[in-house]
């Protein structure tokens, strides 16, 4: 094998390793009234698949009350919510593209997030050393989760909301507005 490709397996198996993927698939659908949905089944039929992924099982059940936060989307195109990490306020950018919870080095320091092991990790902008670590309480609104798997990317700018945490609501996409309820 070659270089590149010990690397690449390398990294995937420490990513794996460091993530730890149950095998179980989210897929991203779009209903025919254009509403973007996630959820743990394939899509219906009259559906259009856009996405799927690997589910991430890093974090405890949500304790959560029963409400629904309702997002509009930035004149960029994203979707903000504000937050705290361990107390730590901060606005995440919702990342359905983000395997887990990414943090710029200022927030962990900030939020006290120790690293527990140095791994390399395929990002949008290509390999990071990155640092695991875990979030003792992540607050979203009304929202309170406990021990969230977490990365400390170096040079990312913005915290990004990933797919270990909104795997577990309700999320709708639709008209602008983004609907993030208990499943």
């Amino acid at each position: 094998m070659t270089k590149n490709t010990m690397l690449l397996l390398s990294v995937v198996a420490l990513t794996t390793l460091s993530i730890n993927a149950s095998g179980e698939m989210v897929y991203k659908c779009r209903n025919q009234q254009g509403e973007m949905k996630y959820q743990k089944s394939a899509c219906a039929e009259n559906a259009q698949t856009t996405s799927s992924l690997m589910e991430i099982k890093t974090t405890q059940p949500a304790k959560r009350e029963k409400k629904t936060l309702v997002i509009d989307q930035g004149s960029s195109g994203h979707y903000f919510l504000e937050g705290e990490v361990n107390n730590t306020a901060l606005t995440f950018v919702i990342d359905t593209g983000a395997s887990v919870v990414s943090l710029p080095s200022s927030v962990a320091r900030a939020a006290e997030i120790d690293c527990n092991q140095q791994v390399k990790m395929s990002t949008a902008n290509g390999l990071a050393n990155v640092c695991t670590g875990t979030i003792q309480k992540l607050k979203l609104g009304s929202f309170l989760i406990e021990d969230v798997a977490a990365v400390v990317v170096p040079n990312l700018s913005e915290p990004l909301l990933g797919m270990n945490v909104l795997q577990q609501f309700n999320i709708v996409q639709n008209h602008g507005q983004m609907r993030i309820s208990e499943r």
